[in-house]
């Protein structure tokens, strides 16, 4: 894997073939641990909001269950409107045999799909940030390595991923108590890297585990 080392820490600068591995390990990762979840787990409340665990893992998936023309026909029916068809589908899918979800997590096909225009960068952070948003409230440990964090915490800040999410971190220092990296400088919030992960995809992060000004 590549390594920039222009700067004060080790960058992963991985291409999309480099990535797609990683990928495959984030999906593989989620659905041995929810493998064995129990039924009251996947009902639990996700950091998504309005959805459970297993909606999340629906929308997460929605690639293994529907080819190109059937997502656009879906979309079509919901005038083109894409949160509108990821909460029907999630909604809809969820009440798949917990399962089914599982086995759409090892499928291949998931393994290789990018988000149009968002190649395997964006397909890591689809994986790990909804990852994300089912093992915090489940009370599991952060599950990706260090250097998969770091990528996603590298697309979300110097890549402009925060601003899909209507954040703003100009101005402002970032720095990762768990790992070595850190971003930007003014003042300073700090927290392991999963919670400055979510924080800059707008999700609520328990006050404890953030030391500084909120974003």
């Amino acid at each position: 894997m590549m390594i920039d080392r222009t700067s004060d820490r080790e960058l992963i600068v991985a291409d999309d073939a480099e990535l797609q591995p990683v990928i495959a390990a984030e999906f593989l990762a989620l659905a041995d641990l929810l493998d064995s979840s129990s039924e009251p787990d996947w009902d639990t409340p996700s950091l998504c909001d309005g959805w459970r665990v297993r909606e999340v893992i629906a929308h997460l998936t929605m690639a293994a269950r529907y080819s190109e023309e059937e997502f656009m026909a879906e979309l079509r029916e919901c005038e083109f409107d894409f949160s509108r068809l990821s909460n029907k589908i999630a909604t809809r899918d969820a009440e798949l045999p917990a399962g089914d979800l599982v086995a759409n997590l090892r499928a291949d096909v998931m393994h290789h799909w990018t988000p149009p225009g968002g190649g395997y960068h964006g397909a890591l952070s689809h994986v790990v940030i909804h990852g994300l948003d089912v093992t915090v409230p489940l009370a599991v440990p952060r599950r990706s390595p260090d250097e998969t964090i770091r990528v996603v915490l590298d697309d979300l800040t110097e890549g402009g991923g925060h601003a899909h999410f209507g954040i703003t971190i100009e101005g402002r220092s970032l720095h990762a108590t768990d790992l070595d990296w850190s971003y930007g400088s003014g003042p300073t919030l700090r927290g392991r890297a999963e919670d400055l992960v979510l924080v800059m995809c707008g999700r609520g992060v328990p006050e404890p585990r953030l030391e500084g000004n909120p974003l």
